[in-house]
């Protein structure tokens, strides 16, 4: 990432970036719909999130060639995915074997919005269970959609692990190497065979939820001004030049990200409109008669509203 996406930042950059950096090749991530960052470090095009996000496209890329799910719409619900698919590791023998190339985990990512939905509590008690090599990270952006944080919880959300058995732990959310850090250790817990862990990652939404979204309702100017002084971008690039970085390091990486921009742009304009009568087909592994009969009356009720030529 770079100063010239300053306008564009999320504000949980390093939360992303510093945990899926953590990652080896044969750990599995569960995104949310946030997690473009995680996305970038596990190689996959970021052309490819677009179709999602269009509506053009059921998927983006294949799963099993970046070890990274398809990003989750129903809020929480990766969670179970996550520890699911972790349950499978251990019981296939891919963990504690002290393999570093062989021993594998799996790791959620969610906000601070999903876990007062029932799906997190439940991954976290099956986790804690079976003893999954799974990591939950939290990145707790303090809003969810709107509601800040002591309207969801009494207690920091690392702790609400306790009650699962599950270690919890907070970290700054926007230091990207402390991020790291905490993740890497908490990954080879799981892959070690001694269970999950919680991440906490503190850090803030610094734009709007949605584009249909107004924070200024719900939180005022000052406290998003204070929080752009701890922005993780600037914090990691004065560290870079603190040690000596050179300028022409930071004009190449802000020419790469207005790139990249300009590409996506290009790219997401010109996406074009799907055929809806194909989704039919996508449902099931084969078809049912219904479905069938609905996607051929679809088809006949598109046709009629043709204009003959």
């Amino acid at each position: 990432m770079s100063s010239a996406c300053g306008r564009h930042r999320c504000g949980q950059e390093a939360a992303q970036i510093g945990s899926a950096r953590a990652l080896r090749p044969q750990d599995f991530a569960f995104p949310s719909y946030r997690d473009h960052g995680v996305a970038w470090c596990r190689g996959v095009d970021p052309t490819l999130l677009l179709g999602i996000f269009r509506g053009s496209e059921m998927s983006g890329w294949d799963p099993h060639e970046h070890n990274l799910a398809l990003p989750a719409i129903i809020i929480g619900a990766q969670t179970l995915h996550a520890t699911g698919y972790a349950m499978s590791l251990s019981l296939e023998g891919l963990v504690g074997s002290g393999d570093p190339e062989r021993d594998a985990a799996a790791i959620a990512y969610f906000g601070d919005g999903a876990t007062s939905e029932g799906d997190v509590n439940e991954a976290l008690d099956w986790a804690s269970v079976y003893q999954a090599p799974v990591v939950f990270l939290c990145q707790n952006n303090h809003y969810a959609i709107s509601a800040p944080t002591a309207r969801q919880t009494r207690v920091p959300i690392a702790q609400r692990g306790d009650g699962f058995g599950v270690p919890g732990v907070r970290v700054d959310g926007n230091d990207v190497l402390a991020c790291l850090a905490v993740t890497e250790v908490a990954l080879q817990r799981a892959r070690d065979g001694q269970g999950p862990t919680l991440i906490e990652a503190v850090t803030y939404r610094m734009g709007a939820h949605t584009t249909s979204d107004d924070p200024s309702r719900y939180r005022d100017a000052a406290e998003v001004e204070a929080w752009k002084a701890k922005d993780a971008i600037d914090r990691i690039r004065v560290l870079l030049e603190a040690e000596g970085t050179e300028p022409d390091f930071f004009t190449a990486l802000d020419h790469e990200a207005d790139e990249l921009g300009a590409r996506l742009r290009e790219f997401c304009q010109q996406i074009a409109d799907p055929d809806l009568a194909q989704w039919f087909d996508r449902v099931f592994v084969e078809t049912p008669p219904e479905l069938e009969q609905q996607r051929d009356e679809y088809v006949a009720w598109r046709s009629s509203l043709e204009v003959p030529a």
